[in-house]
């Protein structure tokens, strides 16, 4: 494996040495550019104040409970699963929660993204009585639209460990969903695909036409369909 592409503690560690934060929450999304299934936000809570003390003065931000996370993107299958518990138990609080495509078709892709990105905010504010001090957002933009302060961070979800441990639990939790989905209508290949717009997807849709699992204010035609 790869260690330096592993997420590490240092962002959160350096945004609590700017700011005085304790609990903060890495942000992100998977399922954006999907043709089917909603988009999924997944929030890790991270306690500084309860890390072991090698993580604070090692100076490297390594945590070695959860030493080998990173972007869900860079983890097979398996790794991701395996990974789950180990993040769920280490994390002081999380949460994934899902905007349904009738929403995106609704609102748009960036408002769905924001509420799910809140819902799942509420959730770990309940987990924990109490807001978390600060947001550590995958991305350049604050789609998330919190009212607790925000720092948005190209590729965060291959730097920071509470951002990668989020963008895991999402992506398990959303392929599980495709993946079930995928029973009701297996012409479209969702157990594999996870749906996005592969080839063979794309065709069923001509084919078969639209399900109510789709977004239906996407061009969903075969040539001129969003990309992946």
């Amino acid at each position: 494996m790869n260690r330096s592409i592993n997420a590490t503690l240092l962002p959160e560690l350096a945004l609590a040495e700017r700011t005085g934060s304790r609990f903060i929450a890495g942000v992100d999304e998977v399922g954006r550019g999907a043709l089917a299934g909603p988009v999924t936000v997944g929030i890790v809570v991270i306690d500084l104040h309860k890390l072991p003390n090698e993580v604070r003065s090692s100076g490297t931000g390594v945590w070695q409970a959860l030493d080998g996370v990173r972007d869900s993107k860079l983890l097979s299958a398996p790794a991701r699963t395996r990974w789950k518990p180990s993040i769920c138990q280490h994390a002081k609080a999380f949460s994934v929660q899902h905007s349904a495509p009738q929403t995106i078709d609704a609102a748009g892709l960036t408002s769905a993204m924001g509420a799910a990105g809140r819902a799942a905010l509420a959730s770990v504010h309940e987990q924990l009585g109490r807001p978390v001090d600060h947001i550590i957002l995958d991305g350049i933009h604050d789609w998330i639209q919190a009212e607790v302060p925000v720092t948005t961070m190209a590729k965060a979800d291959t730097k920071s460990l509470s951002v990668a441990c989020a963008s895991v639990l999402a992506k398990v939790e959303r392929d599980g969903l495709m993946t079930e989905l995928a029973g009701e209508h297996p012409e479209f290949g969702w157990e594999s695909n996870k749906g996005y717009g592969s080839v063979a997807h794309r065709a069923a849709i001509l084919t078969r036409g639209p399900t109510t699992h789709h977004r239906q204010s996407w061009n969903l035609g075969l040539e001129t369909l969003p990309g992946l």
